[in-house]
């Protein structure tokens, strides 16, 4: 008999897991509490913008004209139990508020509710980002609240999705981890993984704590490689020497590798800069927290990247803000995304608002987050009406829309063509060529 598979919490992580299960064949239903959330994603429509997943939506949403109609979605739990053989927790796990740790109550929450409708055997999968020692607390939550008892068991299975990539990460992913803690555990995701399996991902079987610990080290490590090349742009300014010219150079050592070694104004988003935080608190609760000092000075150098392209910036302004235009390329953490949270271009922006200058942003896809989170910051269409009379254009996030920008048509739209490229990823021989003063963190100035 096919497994049936729920998905609780249909966010960014869930909506994604929950088409590419059906997808792979398996009949799903995924469940929210919030009732507009689940009107939307029943229409085949998604609330986020991500790469491929509102085409995968609307091949499986029932109802959807033409759809294979194995994707359903629900508010109620009580159906959730009914229907489903595996059920993932997807639900967020964000930084408490003024603290540095995890806040675990959404996924308590899901655990609490559903347990106690599951009277026959099943498996529960937490995916959700969580503090280790959680798996083992939450198996015997499970366990005692679920009429099923230790027929309800749980699993770990950290999610490793890249926005912007999410679709394939899901379906072809570079690994699968399981925490699990009984073979009949690792046998049923063996069956949900059948198809990536089959293609030769690898899977990782191991204990609560190491799943947990996979995805927090991963992203600890990451942000570690992506500070450390941002100290070196530090250096580099100081000594005149060009941080893309020393990436590169060392990026051919197979030790180290090209990827994440791109200076600029560092890295944001929902993922890594709370992750890292909430390793730190965690590490301390365990009495280890020297084990992860380092990571202090890498968050210290991710913050301080930002504070240094306002600097760059009021520099480029003759010293004040005050009555300047300054245009803001980009608003996402990242590019393919519309996700605005801890945004570095975002942050940058309001630093300098607040600072007297006049700023306007313009994003391929995160303007309406944007103008949630920043209401007061102007929005314009287009990159060109976002410089229209600009005395600076600052380039935050790196999309290729801004990559292929006709620097000799921008001359004229601007006020003075001068442009800070915060990402690296702009050639500055066709931008110095039509006239601009061009400057990027960590290379030789103009």
């Amino acid at each position: 008999m096919t497994l049936k598979i729920t998905v609780i919490g249909t966010g960014y992580l869930g909506a994604t897991h929950a088409a590419a299960m059906a997808e792979l064949g398996f009949d799903v239903l995924g469940l929210d509490v919030v009732e507009e959330k689940v009107e939307l994603l029943s229409t085949g429509r998604v609330p986020m913008y991500e790469p491929g997943l509102e085409d995968l939506l609307r091949t499986h949403v029932s109802g959807v004209e033409g759809s294979s109609g194995r994707l359903r979605f629900t508010t109620s739990y009580a159906e959730a139990a009914a229907f489903g053989d595996v059920h993932f927790v997807c639900v967020n796990t964000p930084q408490k508020q003024g603290e540095y740790g995890c806040d675990m109550s959404y996924v308590d929450a899901a655990i609490d509710t559903l347990a106690p409708l599951l009277d026959r055997p099943c498996l529960v999968v937490g995916k959700s980002t969580v503090p280790v020692g959680s798996a083992a607390r939450l198996a015997r939550r499970l366990a005692e609240l679920a009429p099923a008892g230790e027929q309800a068991e749980l699993a770990w299975n950290p999610e490793f999705l890249r926005e912007g990539f999410a679709v394939e990460d899901t379906l072809r992913p570079d690994r699968i981890v399981v925490g699990v803690a009984s073979d009949r555990a690792e046998k049923v995701l063996r069956e949900v993984y059948a198809a990536p399996l089959d293609s030769g991902t690898p899977f990782v079987v191991a204990d609560y704590p190491t799943a947990e610990l996979v995805k927090t080290a991963a992203n600890s490590f990451l942000a570690t490689k992506i500070s450390f090349i941002n100290a070196m742009a530090e250096i580099c300014e100081a000594a005149g020497g060009d941080v893309v010219k020393l990436a590169e150079a060392i990026g051919y050592d197979d030790r180290i590798g090209k990827k994440f070694l791109r200076a600029g104004i560092g890295f944001g988003g929902g993922c890594l800069p709370k992750d890292i935080r909430a390793f730190m608190a965690r590490a301390g609760e365990l009495g280890v927290d020297q084990a992860l000092t380092f990571l202090r000075e890498v968050d210290s150098i991710n913050m301080r990247r930002r504070a240094h392209m306002v600097e760059l910036a009021r520099e480029a302004c003759g010293g004040t803000f005050l009555g300047r235009r300054i245009a803001v390329l980009g608003a996402a953490f990242k590019p393919d995304s519309d996700d605005v949270r801890d945004s570095p271009a975002l942050n940058v922006a309001g630093q300098i608002h607040l600072q007297g200058g006049q700023i306007t942003v313009y994003d391929p896809k995160g303007m309406d987050n944007a103008r949630r989170v920043f209401p007061t910051l102007r929005y314009a269409e287009s990159a060109e009406d976002a410089l229209r009379g600009a005395d600076l254009v600052l380039h935050l996030t790196e999309w290729p829309e801004f990559r292929a920008l006709d620097a000799g048509q921008l001359a004229h739209v601007v006020s003075r063509p001068h442009l800070i490229d915060g990402r690296n990823t702009l050639d500055p021989v066709p931008w110095r060529a039509a006239g601009w003063t061009f400057r990027a963190m960590g290379r030789p100035a103009a």
